[in-house]
């Protein structure tokens, strides 16, 4: 069987415009996706702030609007988990879970995954009151009371982003004292709607619908306590998807993937976008504009193969 001329693995924005701008070009273009297309826009309750839908739309309604213009374009997409990669020659060889498959260019847009506390009512409450976004989400809970896990430069620095719309914010670290960037810290704990909890975890977050408490437990022994709050952000972290590129396409200290401002890794042919590359900002809207530029260099690269 000859080999694809492109394959994009993942389903997210990233993936499925990647896809549309390829099959818009004709190319013989394969989609590999875990689970169901969409990432983790599926689990995005509401999405606020993508150009084009002044009232917003569910992140559901999104997703799907983006497979049903895919499919339109006659995108082929799969389920299946890609395991590794090879290279030979300039075919890119992927080990999947159900099959093996060839490609002369590779897309990856395998995305991230927050990190997760891993206590009763998170999952139950994602999308509902529980957010690992602030630049999304944040505008839902103006004049509201939330909480705040995490102490490293992230939730510092969005716990102050999120000063412009919660009326009162508990800032709940493990420590006595923040691990951000002292500027960060110093204008975190002056800002009076910032309440910093110390030497504290969450134990639970309360609500069946929606958020509507926290339950804190103190490390140092001392009384736990019951926050009445309608929102809880959780930053701890975010794991992108790539183990399975080990040793071969270039990762930064953290496990992104390193590209240049075409989405080309240092691997000729493979290409990244969406929340697994090494970026700025992860969000919808630019993992829709990687999408777009990993599919036309790709376009390109395959050109110079045939040249």
């Amino acid at each position: 069987m000859e080999p694809y001329d492109l394959i994009i693995v993942g389903g997210g924005p990233a993936g499925l415009t990647a896809g549309i701008y390829a099959r818009r070009s004709r190319l013989n273009v394969l989609l590999i996706e875990k689970l169901s297309p969409g990432g983790q826009v599926l689990i995005t309750d509401w999405v606020d702030n993508y150009p084009g839908f002044p009232e917003g739309i569910s992140g559901f309604d999104l997703v799907d609007r983006m497979r049903q213009q895919a499919e339109r374009f006659d995108l082929p997409i799969i389920n299946d988990e890609v395991l590794s990669l090879s290279v030979e020659g300039v075919e890119k060889l992927l080990k999947g879970h159900e099959k093996n498959y060839r490609t002369r260019a590779l897309i990856i847009a395998s995305g991230a995954s927050h990190k997760k506390l891993g206590i009763p009512g998170e999952g139950l409450l994602t999308g509902k009151g529980v957010s690992y976004c602030a630049t999304c989400d944040g505008p839902f809970y103006f004049g509201q009371d939330i909480v705040v896990v995490g102490g490293g430069d992230t939730a510092v620095q969005e716990a102050i982003y999120l000063t412009r719309f919660a009326k009162k914010i508990y800032l709940i670290h493990r420590r006595d004292q923040l691990r951000a960037a002292r500027i960060l810290q110093e204008k975190a704990l002056a800002h009076t709607s910032i309440e910093p909890v110390w030497n504290a975890v969450a134990e639970k977050i309360l609500g069946t619908d929606q958020v509507e408490g926290g339950q804190i437990k103190k490390v140092d022994g001392s009384p736990g306590l019951t926050l009445n709050v309608q929102g809880a952000f959780i930053f701890i972290g975010i794991q992108p998807n790539t183990g399975w590129l080990q040793g071969t396409v270039k990762l930064n200290v953290h496990g992104f993937i390193e590209t240049d401002d075409t989405m080309a890794t240092l691997l000729p042919g493979v290409f990244a976008a969406g929340d697994a590359r090494c970026k700025l900002l992860w969000q919808i809207s630019t993992a829709v504009g990687d999408g777009a530029t990993a599919a036309y260099a790709a376009e390109r690269y395959l050109e110079t193969l045939e040249a």
